[in-house]
């Protein structure tokens, strides 16, 4: 646990003070910049120049790397693919644990095993400095209006230190638990929004090929027992909902590829725990095969556009 000390110094450095933000991806690119509305300076780093560059056009600081980032802040988001990229970004040799300051509050947005967390989180209370885990849902659209869902695993103090930040980027913020509770509720989301993502994907393509217009469908349903998120927010068929991938030739949204990174994790929690999703895993499967039929950098609700091309 932190000291009374600790904790009081962390409450008093988070929700004011510079922010460092590490993956300008779809999403964090988003993110860091409803920071920069709200007033915060933030210092980016990424791998990509590109993202970088137009952040620091619209006035962020930019570091070298994340070692160069936990050196100049004592707040630091990360939103970065993978485990594999969790453990480059704070473990390498130019990671954020080669520099962090203590008593830094680490937040990882990043979709990832709940074990490299907590793996992650133990690493950091070594270092000094409060770790939680704050995977996102919403999609790229609630990044770019800071409507975003924060599911975030820690505890209690640093949960509240975190808030005044989240806030900036989201509307909804759970406290799930301990350090890879986050992760455990976002994996289980991702595996429902697939499986129902299929299913929307499936309907709607069986529905223009009897005949019927999308977008009465797309009506129907979204005032029927067939609602869902997938249906009404993110219908897969272009043209229905503006703006969103579908819309856009399935740019610009969340990969096919990382909705089949997210299924891996469930899949591997459910054999952990001996848990059946057979719908989980044949979505899995699904996300497998449109990834091999090169779908993988495309919005993963381009699953309709796989089906609707099949004969």
């Amino acid at each position: 646990m932190m000291s009374s000390f600790s904790i009081r110094r962390l409450s008093a450095s988070v929700g004011q003070g510079p922010v460092g933000f590490i993956g300008l991806g779809n999403m964090g690119a988003w993110m860091a910049r409803n920071l920069l509305k709200s007033g915060r300076r933030v210092v980016v780093h990424d791998q990509l120049s590109e993202p970088v560059d137009k952040l620091k056009a619209d006035g962020a600081d930019v570091a070298k790397s994340p070692a160069e980032v936990a050196t100049a802040v004592k707040q630091i988001v990360t939103m970065v693919p993978s485990s594999p990229h969790v453990r480059e970004v704070y473990c390498g040799s130019d990671g954020i644990f080669s520099s962090v300051q203590r008593d830094c509050l680490l937040i990882d947005s990043s979709t990832i095993d709940p074990s490299v967390s907590q793996e992650i989180g133990a690493q950091a209370k070594e270092k000094g400095a409060e770790f939680v885990d704050a995977p996102v849902s919403g999609g790229v659209p609630a990044a770019e209006n800071a409507e975003l869902t924060f599911m975030v695993g820690g505890s209690h103090e640093a949960f509240e230190a975190a808030k005044p930040i989240l806030e900036q980027m989201g509307k909804r913020i759970f406290h799930c638990g301990d350090i890879g509770m986050g992760e455990a509720v976002k994996i289980c989301n991702n595996m429902a929004l697939a499986v129902s993502m299929i299913g929307t994907a499936e309907v709607m393509n069986l529905g223009i090929r009897l005949g019927l217009d999308p977008k009465l469908l797309a009506d129907v349903m979204n005032v029927s027992t067939g609602q869902s998120w997938s249906s009404l927010k993110y219908n897969p068929v272009p043209g229905i909902v503006p703006g969103i991938p579908s819309s856009k030739d399935y740019e610009g949204g969340f990969g096919a590829a990382l909705m089949l990174k997210d299924l891996g994790l469930g899949q591997n929690a459910a054999l952990q725990t001996a848990s059946p999703t057979m719908m989980g895993s044949l979505a899995a499967q699904i996300y497998q095969m449109l990834c091999k039929e090169g779908y993988n950098k495309k919005d993963f609700s381009s699953i309709f556009h796989f089906l609707h091309h099949q004969k």
